[in-house]
């Protein structure tokens, strides 16, 4: 009896060492492509096309230097301008957000608004941002509840962030003229 688990033990590390050995010495997959078994002419190879480990995320092309940041997107500059009386508690390009503090009017305290604007993509269209709004009412004894606001507040914010970002679309194309 031991010595039959002594060869199924056997076997299990030979069967490991075997499948270990196969998976990694392959230099081809499924579709037929051969791969470099060596990561450091892999990761050579990528540098020099220009990606990376996560192979070419922004999409650059060869010999490139122009880059979008986000004073170039018309719709990132035209929410900052619309929005800009409200407080900002963070704005990140890369992940396509904006987030503001919870506003109050001076004359109802009580009552506050928290708008989050999320870019659906960089092309003026109706549909490249998302706004949401929430609401947050506080009674005297400071006991809040928040919740959602309407789809009119919300597409009426859009609506102004589209009509600033093709001002200043417009104002961009007059100044490429001259």
């Amino acid at each position: 009896m031991k010595i039959i688990f002594q060869i199924l033990r056997l076997l299990w590390i030979l069967s490991i060492f075997l499948t270990f050995t196969v998976s990694c010495s392959s230099t081809s997959d499924n579709d037929g492509k051969v791969f470099e078994p060596s990561p450091e002419k892999r990761a050579k190879e990528f540098a020099e096309k220009g990606g990376g480990i996560f192979g070419d995320i922004n999409n650059r092309k060869k010999g490139s230097t122009t880059f979008e940041f986000a004073s170039s997107n018309v719709l990132w500059r035209a929410t900052l301008k619309s929005l800009e009386f409200l407080p900002l508690i963070n704005a990140d390009y890369s992940g396509g957000v904006i987030i503001y503090d919870w506003y109050a009017a001076s004359n109802n305290s009580n009552e506050q608004i928290k708008v989050t604007v999320r870019f659906l993509d960089n092309e003026l269209r109706a549909n490249s941002i998302k706004v949401i709004a929430h609401k947050k009412t506080c009674n005297n004894s400071g006991v809040c509840s928040n919740s959602s606001l309407d789809e009119k507040f919300s597409s009426s914010v859009e609506e102004s962030i589209i009509a600033s970002a093709r001002a200043l679309k417009i104002e961009e194309a007059k100044k490429e003229k001259k």
